[in-house]
């Protein structure tokens, strides 16, 4: 093992992340009732240009007037790109008249480490003269092949960052990708052709300790086809999903916890190898498989999201 080693910046379980436009109150109350670990208020793509004035004020007074703690809730808001000239009101606004009540800001379309800086800096700034006690983290949505080709450098680098969400609708606009839907897969390419985007950036979540979280489904009157993306992103060791409708939470808290079977088993990897251990050896045998230090360490990640699910649930 290296000696450099970067830990888990923050735990948060965000097996389903909700996106809700801020344009839409409606939508924004029901979501508080809803299943999702995580919801993210929307400021950016699902609200248009005349709207995103009121959204923010929507988004604001949602913050406040809903007791998302209570519910048990990672609230977070998606700001709009550092492009537009919306997004610095997004921040300032939202961060001074609801940051108290916000876990974490969504920052699109990030291309370079420096985006990144500008949107903590600003964070800095506004908690130290509102007094808040929370930092409030950032997360980072790679939807650009700019933000790819940069992907390990702004991981990397020094900041609150605590997720990368992969943005695969832009992302294959950007690269001029011919698909059948958002995050579909194409039956002319042989394979998932997302697959090396997804690992690439999973690779330099790990890495530097960030939460890898995968985009949006946009069929979702396919629910086979939302669970398949699931499981291939849980293959990787991605965290969780975007659900953009509700009938897509349950499915992607499903697809991302482990099943009973799954947690016994690992409990029984634990134990296993802590006999052979007390008898001198280093691996062990269970039904039949060799099991080593390894086998342990994806054993405890199992047991530790089976704890997280749980103490959400009590």
């Amino acid at each position: 093992m290296s000696h450099t080693i970067h830990h888990l910046r923050r735990v948060r379980l965000q097996r389903s992340t909700l996106a809700v436009p801020g344009s839409n109150p409606s939508m924004i109350e029901k979501a508080a009732t809803s299943a999702a670990d995580c919801i993210f208020l929307d400021l950016e793509d699902a609200v248009a240009p005349p709207d995103k004035e009121q959204a923010r004020r929507n988004v604001i007074t949602a913050l406040n007037d809903i007791d998302w703690k209570a519910k048990n809730k990672t609230m977070s808001v998606r700001i709009n790109g550092l492009d537009t000239h919306y997004m610095y009101r997004d921040v300032v606004d939202v961060m001074e008249q609801a940051g108290g009540r916000l876990d974490v800001i969504l920052i699109p379309k990030v291309g370079v480490p420096a985006d990144v800086y500008m949107v903590e800096a600003m964070l800095n700034q506004i908690e130290m003269a509102k007094g808040y006690a929370n930092k409030v983290g950032i997360e980072a949505l790679i939807e650009t092949p700019l933000g790819m080709a940069n992907v390990e450098a702004v991981a990397a680098a020094p900041s609150r960052l605590e997720a990368m969400h992969f943005g695969v609708a832009d992302y294959a606009a950007f690269n001029k990708a011919r698909t059948v839907n958002i995050g579909g897969l194409n039956p002319n390419y042989p394979g998932d052709q997302w697959h090396a985007a997804l690992s690439r950036m999973t690779v330099a979540c790990r890495a530097y300790g960030l939460r890898p979280i995968d985009g949006p489904f946009g069929d979702f009157s396919d629910p086979e086809g939302f669970r398949d993306a699931c499981k291939r992103g849980a293959a990787l060791g991605i965290e969780g999903k975007w659900a953009i409708h509700p009938s897509q939470i349950d499915l992607a808290n499903d697809e991302f916890s482990p099943p009973e079977t799954e947690v016994e088993r690992a409990r029984r990897i634990i134990d296993a190898l802590r006999e052979a251990e007390a008898a001198g050896k280093g691996a062990a045998s269970l039904d039949g498989k060799m099991i080593d230090a390894a086998s342990e360490r994806m054993a405890h990640n199992v047991i530790a999201m089976d704890e997280a699910i749980r103490a959400r649930a009590a």
